[in-house]
């Protein structure tokens, strides 16, 4: 099997570039380790017809990383436009903030297409197509379109919304009906799948039975697969970043004060404002929690030119200087805001220094900066977590102290009860949380991805006779165990 993974943005492997949890950084090791190609991005656009649209072909690990210059034609409707300016908002329950054009949509379409195109070269009689992401919700079906007949699968990092809100989106019924060209649909989690079915059987008038939508041409899986770090490997690297020279700053210049941490881009999903208004809320309840914690709050800013972003980073950056104002003293900054990315390496180890991890977006697919959190932390003195139940990680990390991100008093409760946790209670629900972790792994995610659609793919081309005995296996994935799939 060659198995070809597709993403819009990709990770090149190295290191100490700046990541904040994501699909890219999600997805690294494991295309690494499994022999894949990964097509994405080059992060650059190029005018006019391409001969040749691969920028760049390297080595990735035991696969290969391509890269595709855009075309520059289409790549700004295609990208802040349509997904990032009508798609996130949707996706992520924001119907206020959809803005798109007749313009943006053909240039979503036209990127699929090119993208398609692109993905002729490898098309071999063993490939394997796994797709990721809103980027490319119709790119299977020009695929269809263009002759492949081979498994094409696709993850949505995102969270999928009510019908209300999807029918929100221009052209949402043609885009869903593109998505059916999947064999294989897999979802963050079961109330995401549930909304994406029941889409396609009201909206669209589809047959749903057991999780397999059935259109005019073909059949689709629609299933869950929630998607893991690597905790063992994060929890070494953890520890050996508490030596790295900012870290060992940052835990200098505490003073014996604890420390609270968010890590996110800068995006209206992740409840920032919320966020900083529950801590200004809690030292106004609290003061004796003055000067005895702050909060260290990574923004890395994204998506600068769509307005929504810009006016985010403006409100939040005075709703910052507005708390220290009113809370700091000459010696002592309660909320230290930093606009710049880190490595997975400094974050590892700025986890692992913070007593309270603060996750809380307002809604999110996963959150795989929670699963880092818990992974990064001491055992013998671990912190504590504080998860919106909104995020896809709460379905899976339910001993985190959940909350609602948009109860700012029950917030900056809950921020205190985590700051006085006593160390007993702390290592009883973080050794719930790593359990879970262990259990649902990145490697195991992929695996049992790849595997489902193998046999989605193989249910569809081959006569199924009764079965007297187990199953052939199938051809596991270079180097990845493909133990059994959890889908369902």
């Amino acid at each position: 099997m060659n198995l070809v993974v597709v993403s819009n943005r990709v990770a090149r492997g190295k290191v100490n570039e700046p990541m904040t949890g994501g699909l890219a950084a999600a997805l690294l090791p494991v295309v690494e380790k499994s022999g894949a190609i990964w097509v994405g991005s080059s992060g650059r656009v190029r005018d006019g017809a391409q001969k040749e649209p691969f920028a760049e072909i390297e080595a990735l690990g035991a696969g290969a990383l391509a890269m595709l210059d855009l075309p520059a034609a289409h790549y700004g409707g295609y990208y802040e436009g349509f997904a990032n300016s009508a798609l996130w908002p949707a996706l992520h329950s924001r119907p206020d903030l959809i803005r798109a054009s007749q313009q943006d949509y053909l240039s979503y379409r036209e990127v699929n297409a090119f993208m398609a195109r692109a993905l002729l070269r490898f098309k071999k009689p063993d490939a394997v197509f796994w797709i990721q992401d809103y980027h490319f919700l119709a790119l299977g079906a020009e695929l269809r379109d263009l002759g492949v007949t081979q498994p094409i699968g696709f993850f949505l990092h995102t969270p999928w919304p009510t019908r209300a809100i999807m029918e929100g989106v221009p052209h949402h019924r043609e885009l869903v009906e593109a998505m059916l060209a999947y064999d294989l649909i897999g979802f963050q989690t079961e109330d995401d799948r549930e909304s994406f079915l029941g889409y396609v059987s009201c909206d669209l008038g589809l047959e749903v039975e057991n999780g397999v939508v059935t259109s005019r041409h073909r059949t689709s899986r629609i299933a869950v697969f929630p998607i893991g770090i690597d905790p063992e490997k994060f929890a070494v690297q953890a520890a050996k970043a508490m030596l790295h020279p900012d870290v060992s700053r940052l835990r200098r210049s505490l003073n014996g004060e604890k420390l609270a941490i968010g890590v996110d881009r800068l995006d209206y999903s992740k409840g920032l404002i919320n966020r900083i208004d529950a801590f200004d809320r809690m030292w106004t309840l609290q003061p004796a929690l003055r000067r005895t914690v702050s909060l260290l709050q990574i923004a890395t800013p994204s998506r600068g030119t769509i307005e929504a972003y810009g006016n985010l980073q403006n409100e939040l950056a005075k709703l910052v200087s507005d708390v220290n104002g009113r809370h700091g003293e000459v010696d002592w900054t309660p909320i230290r805001y930093l606009n710049k990315g880190f490595s997975q390496t400094v974050l590892s180890g700025l986890y692992r220094t913070a007593q309270v991890g603060v996750v809380t977006p307002l809604h999110d697919g996963m959150n795989l900066v929670a699963k880092e959190y818990v992974a990064a932390q001491n055992p013998a003195d671990p912190g504590v977590l504080v998860l919106s139940k909104f995020a896809g990680a709460a379905n899976e990390l339910d001993t985190a102290l959940l909350v609602n991100p948009h109860d700012i008093d029950g917030m900056a409760r809950t921020i205190a009860v985590a700051l006085s946790m006593p160390v007993t209670e702390r290592r009883m629900r973080w050794e719930a949380m790593m359990t879970k972790l262990r259990g649902g792994t990145i490697q195991q995610w992929f695996a049992d991805f790849v595997e489902a659609l193998q046999e989605t793919h193989l249910d569809k081309t081959e006569p199924q006779p009764l079965m007297t005995e187990a199953p052939p296996a199938l051809v596991p994935l270079r180097s990845v165990n493909t133990g059994g799939a959890r889908y369902h």
